[in-house]
């Protein structure tokens, strides 16, 4: 086998673990936020609005890195379950806001339990999962052009 076919095997290539790795731990996810009405990638939302609400939406699609038209339906969704509000900016109305609402904010107690829960299921230690928080951090960066 030459290097060539070897560089090409599917198991050694990084995009295949990472995509692999991505199903595997958001499917660990499911279980425990369909009991919040919520989807991982509205799981996401949640987690940038209890840290930074309001937020218009140009700064909650920077935060995710998605790009409007992905995040638009993801709040027109978690808006009809209740959890959160868009409404005009009363000093710019070409801005969108996004809140949370009472419930919502009241959500994230619940929503609390979730990570330790996720490190439970893994069985991994967490100086191990925090130290492939930050390769994938590298190589997030690395992927956009702005690793130094």
């Amino acid at each position: 086998m030459s290097d060539m076919t070897d560089a090409l095997r599917l198991e050694r290539q990084v995009c295949f673990a990472l995509a692999v790795a991505s199903r595997n731990v958001i499917g660990l996810y499911r279980p425990l936020l369909e009991p919040m009405r919520l989807t991982h990638p509205q799981y996401l939302v949640m987690l940038a609005l209890w840290e930074h609400a309001p937020l218009s939406v140009k700064e909650l699609s920077k935060l995710l890195r998605l790009d409007p038209g992905t995040l638009s339906p993801l709040l027109k969704r978690l808006e009809v379950i209740g959890y959160i509000r868009r409404q005009r900016d009363g000093q710019d109305g070409r801005v969108l806001a996004v809140s949370l609402t009472p419930e919502g904010r009241a959500l994230r107690d619940e929503a609390e339990a979730i990570p330790p829960m996720i490190v439970k299921r893994l069985g991994m230690e967490l100086e191990e999962l925090e130290e492939l928080h930050r390769s994938l951090t590298r190589v997030i960066a690395a992927a956009n052009g702005t690793h130094h």
